[in-house]
């Protein structure tokens, strides 16, 4: 039953309707921007009900969001050919799998940027904005749900509106929201954001109501994130990072609070930020994208005093307790737009320590955050390089291998950058950690060899650097040979050169 309560403007409860009927607004080559972010916030009815129009219509749009939705959304549309254009960052095989073979154009670009090119014209104008919400306010203002993400300029900047209101959201959860829009570049004011508690907007994201066309009742939670338990090589490098960050205080570098934390998503900087429970660490804060299940984790240990973010990620357990016990949690989190949370001048000023998941790194320490042998998209660089570029410390965790070994996390050269060597201070798998900070290319290999590198890649890689420091240059390779552990799986489904295979 809709709980038309939720609308507090008396003349938009006519404007309810079911959402295949909301989806008939929604035309061929209009831009549409959609909220949700890491599964969280995302549209539940309208964008199913028009990837089933769209494969009836053959009808094919553009779709922005925050981030990645959840419910299979992205690949019910692809699967559709609903979409033509999609940015800034999807997480869907099924989608992924389309995108790689060239039926559906992705932009992959850093999440604080999609807010800028709307609003400076790089990007089309955005015809339909579909947006969850908690309630509709008297002057049409929406509450937003579990996530902020790019809302509010789409919110903005769209010609008409759908909201869908999601009665699984408790209305109570108004007031952890601060929405703040930017102002155009020219003459920008700061954004006075000095402390990860400080609110600097509205908790409601501002709509004129006439643009409102539907409403669109749901009662569904968020898709919940995968947990990490019992992942050994996760809690190696937690363990790896805890001695860091002790070291660190101990050189008087940083304190028992550290500084505000980001984690990127996902299960092994999930995990890893859990680990800080077992650290002597007090009053810990964080300023990051996503609030994971490690966030709420590290609240109830006593370690965390306060979150921003722009959505919350949650285990079904995690969202369940949460939404219980939420008064006991509003005080603590706030939840912001993406182009705040990932904006450089606050991750500067605050001295954020960034820690994100690298696909591969190479032993001169470049990341690869997005692509698989160069030219695979697997889910795109979110907000790691709006961290990695300006955070007080940038830290990049992965596995040292992974398909049970056949593919070596570490290599000579990353076949795609998405974070220089520049952007890079540490690396860590659970074979140990690599503190680039203070080191020429060549003293970066040998720490990266000496500690990251799993056993059965150490003597291939090691022999790599020596033969290349031997031919010399500043930065030591072989171009004829950088790339041989990825044409090794290419040839034979293993990076492993057919002598080490057989050992």
């Amino acid at each position: 039953m809709n709980d038309t309560s939720r609308i507090k403007h008396t003349l938009l409860a006519a404007r309810v309707m079911p959402a295949g009927q909301a989806a008939s607004l929604i035309h061929d080559g209009m831009v549409v921007g959609a909220s949700g972010f890491t599964r969280s916030g995302d549209s539940k009815a309208v964008l199913a009900a028009f990837a089933q129009k769209a494969e009836n219509e053959h009808t094919r749009i553009t779709l922005m969001t925050g981030a990645s939705l959840g419910q299979g959304t992205d690949g019910a549309l692809a699967t559709a050919g609903a979409i033509a254009m999609r940015l800034p960052f999807q997480s869907d095989p099924v989608m992924r799998t389309i995108i790689n073979e060239g039926k559906l154009a992705y932009i992959d670009e850093n999440l604080s940027e999609t807010a800028a090119h709307i609003r400076n014209g790089f990007l089309p104008p955005i015809d339909i904005a579909i947006v969850e919400a908690a309630s509709i306010e008297a002057d049409g203002s929406i509450v937003p749900t579990t996530s902020v993400g790019n809302s509010a300029i789409f919110l903005q900047q769209a010609r008409q509106v759908i909201v869908e209101i999601n009665q699984a959201v408790p209305v109570e959860i108004r007031g952890i929201h601060d929405v703040f829009l930017p102002e155009d570049p020219t003459g920008r004011a700061i954004l006075p954001i000095t402390d990860v508690w400080q609110r600097i907007g509205q908790d409601v994201i501002a709509c004129d109501p006439q643009k409102i066309a539907a409403i669109v009742f749901t009662n569904q939670k968020d898709s919940p994130a995968e947990t990490t338990s019992g992942n050994a090589a996760a809690e190696a490098i937690a363990g790896h990072l805890l001695q860091f960050f002790n070291r660190e205080i101990a050189a008087g570098r940083l304190t028992p609070a550290l500084r505000p934390i980001q984690a990127g998503i996902g299960k092994i900087a999930d995990a890893v930020l859990g680990g800080l429970a077992q650290g002597d660490f007090q009053h810990l804060t964080m300023y990051s994208e996503v609030l994971q299940d490690s966030t709420f984790h590290l609240m109830d240990s006593g370690k965390m005093d306060f979150a921003s973010g722009s959505s919350m990620t949650l285990s079904t357990e995690c969202y369940q307790r949460v939404f219980a016990d939420f008064e006991n949690y509003r005080h603590k989190i706030v939840l912001r737009p993406q182009d705040i949370t990932n904006a450089a001048e606050v991750i500067q000023r605050l001295g954020i320590i960034a820690i994100n998941t690298a696909l591969e790194c190479d032993i001169y320490g470049n990341v690869n955050s997005s692509h698989i042998a160069g030219s695979q998209i697997v889910n795109g660089i979110g907000g790691s390089a709006d961290f990695a570029q300006n955070s007080y410390l940038s830290i990049f965790v992965t596995e040292s291998v992974t398909k049970g070994g056949k593919i070596s996390r570490i290599v000579p050269m990353v076949t795609h950058v998405d974070h220089s060597e520049h952007d890079v201070d540490v690396i860590v798998t659970e074979q140990g950690l690599a503190d680039l900070r203070g080191l020429s290319p060549r003293q970066k290999a040998e720490t990266i060899l000496e500690h990251c590198v799993h056993p059965d890649y150490h003597e291939e890689l090691s022999g790599y650097f020596e033969r290349a420091c031997r031919r010399g240059g500043h930065t030591p390779h072989l171009l004829e040979e950088a790339f041989r552990l990825h044409a090794n799986l290419a040839e034979t489904g293993s990076m492993k050169t057919p002598l080490l295979a057989s050992i």
